[in-house]
């Protein structure tokens, strides 16, 4: 994740880049701001994607946090405001602006750990859904029976493929369709959308790694069934199968 942070007070700035970079969740600081005027700056020569989060602060010299929110309404950046003052009125208007969370300082480090697990996951499944705002771009029709191949191909290579990234595009590409088109076939044809396919076939690959192979620490299978994150990989397997990766293996060795 990239992370922009804007607070006027640099031993807060230099807290939250210490804290920010020692987290296991690949996060790059890309900019960090006295003012909401300097972050507004950076921000806005950004193309899209290449900014995830905007923690900042609420009173700043020159603009302010809930002004700079303000210019980011529309663009996909999740924002955390933090500050030291705790009335309800500054977070009032903060969340009507779309921001995610509201933290007063000092910072607790696993809030913010929590909420960044939060934002990474909805990004993440969000990305494997292959979900833009493109329009479908023309297709020539093509027959059931194509049909039937090209879903029958996806579902070999994301059987072949689960431990890999998984890109929509890319997909889309191999079997010669946009990637909305494909979406939307895949869903009709087999009533379930590709990341929620995908997540089938990696949490059934955890389950035999767990059993065939006990002796793999759980980093490991994480990293196996495509997930680079331990700890979301923890929450998914008991979202899917009610029990944690420990309590499984330990019922099925």
């Amino acid at each position: 994740m990239n992370i922009i942070i804007a607070d006027d007070e640099e031993f807060i700035r230099l807290g939250l880049e210490k804290i920010l970079t020692k987290m296991d969740l690949d996060i790059t600081v890309i900019g960090s701001y006295s003012n909401g005027m300097d972050a507004w700056a950076h921000i806005s020569k950004l193309g899209e994607g290449e900014l995830d989060v905007l923690i900042t602060d609420i009173k700043m010299p020159m603009m302010d946090g809930l002004k700079l929110i303000e210019h980011l309404r529309g663009k996909a950046i999740a924002t955390i405001v933090l500050s030291g003052f705790s009335e309800f009125e500054y977070a009032r208007k903060a969340l009507r602006y779309g921001v995610r969370d509201y933290l007063l300082k000092p910072v607790d480090k696993a809030n913010l750990y929590d909420l960044l697990i939060k934002i990474k996951q909805e990004r993440e499944e969000s990305r494997l859904a292959g979900e833009t705002n493109e329009l479908l771009l023309p297709q020539e029709p093509i027959s059931k029976e194509k049909e039937h191949h090209v879903i029958e191909q996806m579902k070999s290579i994301l059987e072949q493929e689960y431990g890999k990234n998984f890109e929509m595009e890319r997909m889309a590409e191999t079997v010669g369709m946009s990637a909305n088109y494909l979406s939307r076939l895949f869903k009709q044809e087999t009533g379930m959308t590709l990341t929620d396919y995908l997540i089938d076939i990696r949490i059934e690959k955890a389950k035999q790694f767990l059993t065939d192979h006990p002796n793999l620490k759980n980093y490991e299978i994480s990293q196996l069934v495509g997930y680079s994150d331990p700890v979301y990989f923890n929450k998914l397997f008991k979202k899917m199968t009610g029990e944690t990766p420990k309590d499984y293996k330990g019922k099925h060795r």
